[in-house]
């Protein structure tokens, strides 16, 4: 490796031509617009796909645009030199829709550069950050180390996605039916972001999720209040009567066996999240003060490695304009766990309905219905590659790496281990005010610079 390119900047117009396929920011040419979600935009997508496969092949990947029951895949391979070790790079090219449209300052499909304080210029458009911007730091730096070296240091494929932001129907059936071309020796993930614009991250932990919906039904139809109030049993209160005893007066969740799988952070960890500290204004900047949850845990720990059990959203009796004294025939809660370790999420959901059953009364009945199960990514703290990727990232921005994990999921990293028995490295350059999903949605233009020169120092790292 050459140490001078990683000190040379990267032309900010380079990189916004092949992310949005604008050769001229004034040419009035507009990027293409892979909303997933619309099926007006499949055309998009597959655009989007085909130029994907076209700036890859141009830097010696054998590539191509495969055909799903959704929208396509791109999937790319690199040799490297015998005996090296073979790396998977996953990104995703969809986008979330724009709406709404009046909230942008500019065309959300025409990138625009503005300066938001002396010295710090990004990129406004949707997608920057979420994940065009992402996924092609790694592209560019594969075509920048082949510019410098002629070759890469380890053998590379590619799978770039085009469903991430609409559910990823076609995921599933594409690794079952492609996992022996896809297996690597490690993933390399890069929808994450950096703790804060000078400290980059590596994500070891995903939280995993089991949703449920639950409706308490008692008499057959809605009652008077004032003639059967006080003797009929009141669905309202059953359930929330149920809801409320989830937690006791520490904030631990009380359903029998739920921290079963659930580990303890080495202390190690724990004690580099204590010199982190909590994020800046984390609860202030929504209006609150206080944390909530496990007492004995610090807001990181109740983030990335505790479980929760949470009240999404409560609907029983009359709920119009005005005012109805009934007593609802039935009532329903719709409640969430997200889960840490080795929880397992089906036995979580056999548990909550468990609990539930055993308090409501003799002549109410409960109902379920699921939506969703998937289980935590816990990676090891102290695996080889995470080592070898935050000594290369201090090389990079000169500050020691956080490793640190998600309050959500990235259901591919599951996929990965379950399917291709692989685990993956986490590694963004998003930052936390990209305002991915919202109107204005940017991307620093130094998170991308470095963000390339950081992939090839990993790269290095890897395959030393």
């Amino acid at each position: 490796m050459r140490d001078q390119y990683h000190e040379q900047p990267i032309s900010s117009s380079f990189w916004i031509g092949r992310i949005f396929d604008v050769p001229n920011l004034d040419s009035g040419h507009q990027s293409i617009k892979s909303i997933s979600t619309d099926p007006a935009f499949a055309a998009d997508c597959r655009k989007a796909a085909e130029w994907l496969a076209g700036a890859l092949a141009e830097i010696g990947f054998s590539a191509s645009v495969r055909d799903t029951i959704g929208h396509p895949m791109v999937v790319a391979h690199h040799d490297g030199p015998e005996g090296a070790p073979h790396v998977l790079f996953y990104g995703h090219y969809d986008v979330q829709p724009v709406d709404p449209i009046e909230l942008w300052d500019s065309d959300p499909f025409a990138p625009t550069v503005t300066e938001l304080s002396p010295g710090r210029k990004v990129i406004t458009g949707r997608g920057t950050s979420d994940d065009k911007g992402q996924l092609m730091t790694f592209v560019e730096a594969c075509r920048a180390y082949k510019e410098t070296h002629g070759a890469l240091p380890c053998r590379v494929s590619i799978l770039f996605e085009g469903e991430e932001e609409s559910g990823s129907i076609s995921l599933q059936p594409f690794l079952d039916a492609n996992a022996e071309e896809l297996k690597a020796d490690l993933a390399l993930v890069c929808d994450t972001g950096m703790w804060d614009a000078d400290t980059p991250s590596i994500t070891v932990a995903l939280r995993g999720l089991t949703g449920e919906e639950v409706t308490i039904k008692a008499a057959d139809c809605d009652l008077h209040s004032g003639h059967y109030g006080g003797n009929a049993a009141n669905p309202i209160h059953v359930l929330t009567s149920i809801l409320g005893e989830m937690h006791d007066a520490d904030g631990r969740v009380t359903i029998p066996h739920f921290y079963d799988g659930v580990h303890e952070t080495p202390d190690h960890i724990k004690a580099d999240w204590e010199a982190l500290g909590p994020p800046k204004g984390f609860l202030e900047d929504i209006g609150l003060s206080i944390p909530s949850g496990e007492r004995d845990r610090s807001i990181l720990e109740r983030c990335w490695t505790r479980p929760t059990a949470e009240v999404n959203g409560i609907t029983g009796g009359y709920t119009g304009e005005g005012f109805k004294t009934v007593i609802p025939a039935e009532a329903s809660a719709k409640v969430s766990f997200r889960l840490v370790g080795d929880q397992d999420p089906l036995a979580v959901r056999e548990n909550f309905r468990d609990f539930v059953k055993q308090r409501i009364p003799a002549d109410c009945t409960a109902e379920f219905t699921e939506h969703g199960a998937s289980g935590a990514i816990q990676l090891s703290f102290d695996a080889p590659e995470i080592g070898k990727a935050s000594a290369a990232l201090e090389a990079e921005w000169g500050k020691p790496a956080a490793v640190i994990g998600m309050g959500g999921s990235i259901p591919i990293v599951g996929d990965f281990q379950s399917k291709l028995g692989m685990n993956s490295l986490l590694v963004g350059y998003a930052l936390e005010d990209d305002r991915i999903h919202s109107p204005n949605e940017k991307y620093d233009l130094r998170s991308f610079h470095k963000g390339v020169r950081s992939w090839i120092r990993i790269l290095d790292a890897l395959t030393a």
